[in-house]
């Protein structure tokens, strides 16, 4: 049976309308005006409040191979969200209920609830997508149980403003290592020195920017948590110590590329630094970690956020429509913070 709740009659989305030729233009997504879906029989409807913009749907609107197959063309574009359940045929819902769950780009989305988890902060709901969720698990994931800092050490972090990034800092910093953020921009840089409590912070725009990391990391790096790659790897792994970590959660510097990057081939310089220097290097997807690893998280970010020992800015965008306009600002790094959409007022 058609519902119509608190007045709406309709549910507009997003959904991928070309394969992006590098770096994705909005003539690549199509907002579309759908009926308004009513729930079945263990279904609830949900009433879109807030929409994650992460690096990774980069990938996911490409047919290149990766960990989760690509969207189709005219499907809707996927993201976790923070929503209002506004009608419940299942038991374990109640209207007005919020949850954190993976509507996508769109006002309103069915689910079976099997996807949701209920959100007791309701007066930051929106750092369940990021504090509290998917990018604060993987800084707290890959800096802890990859990185491993030690006290005394030194921690770079790429893109220490961002979403992943200011919280790896933070996290090392509670750890007591030394710790260098590295950042695009000389605002970034003084936020994540005078607002986050990094030790120090280079702008990756920097012409000097090799030199000035190197000045900034005279006894080498321990740990560096990877999550851009390019121009910025380069000026590291010369830097890396013997048994350094690098966790790497991402290369954003690379999503847009259509071809190997030009210059000489780097591949003998990172195989003889790894031998040599026995540094373990990485890769993780965040995914595969929460059934074992995401209440241990939620324990302890819960208390660091609570005593303001983790703090994290919102770069918040009004609209869903602005949605693709948003993820290009965000690939081409002109956020700062973490990117949310404010899809619906309450």
């Amino acid at each position: 049976m058609q519902q119509t709740i608190r007045g709406a009659d309709s549910n507009h989305r997003i959904v991928l309308a070309a394969r992006p030729q590098g770096l994705p233009s909005v003539q690549d997504f199509r907002l579309e005006q759908t009926a308004l879906p009513a729930p079945a029989d263990g279904q609830v409807l949900l009433r879109t409040l807030y929409l994650s913009l992460d690096p990774y749907m980069r990938g996911r609107i490409s047919e290149s191979p990766s960990y989760a197959p690509p969207l189709a063309l005219g499907e809707v574009m996927v993201g976790g969200t923070v929503n209002r359940v506004v009608a419940s045929r299942n038991p374990k819902f109640r209207e007005g209920d919020l949850v954190l769950g993976n509507a996508g780009w769109q006002q309103y989305a069915l689910s079976d609830g099997m996807d949701l988890m209920p959100i007791a902060d309701t007066k930051h709901p929106s750092h369940a997508l990021s504090l509290l969720g998917m990018p604060g698990f993987t800084a707290y994931h890959g800096l802890l149980k990859i990185g491993d800092p030690q006290p005394g050490e030194t921690v770079v972090v790429a893109s220490a403003s961002g979403a992943v990034g200011s919280v790896v800092g933070q996290i090392a910093k509670l750890r007591g290592a030394r710790v260098v953020g590295l950042a695009g921009g000389l605002d970034k840089c003084r936020y994540v020195v005078e607002e986050l409590g990094f030790d120090a912070c280079i702008d990756r725009h920097d012409p000097q920017f090799a030199q000035l990391l190197a000045e900034a990391c005279t006894d080498g790096i321990d740990v560096y948590f990877e999550n851009v790659g390019g121009a910025v790897f380069d000026a590291v792994l010369p830097l890396l110590n013997e048994h350094a970590r690098v966790p790497v959660c991402g290369f954003i510097a690379h999503y847009n590329d259509l071809g190997l990057p030009s210059g000489p081939d780097r591949l003998p310089q990172l195989m003889s630094a790894l031998v040599y220097k026995r540094i373990r290097m990485q890769g993780f997807i965040i995914l595969d970690q929460y059934e074992e690893g995401f209440e241990p998280f939620r324990r302890d970010m819960g208390a660091w956020v609570a005593d303001g020992r983790v703090k994290l800015r919102e770069d918040i965008v009004y609209g869903l429509d602005n949605a693709p306009a948003a993820l290009i600002g965000l690939l081409e790094g002109r956020n700062f913070g973490k990117v949310v959409v404010r899809v619906a007022d309450e």
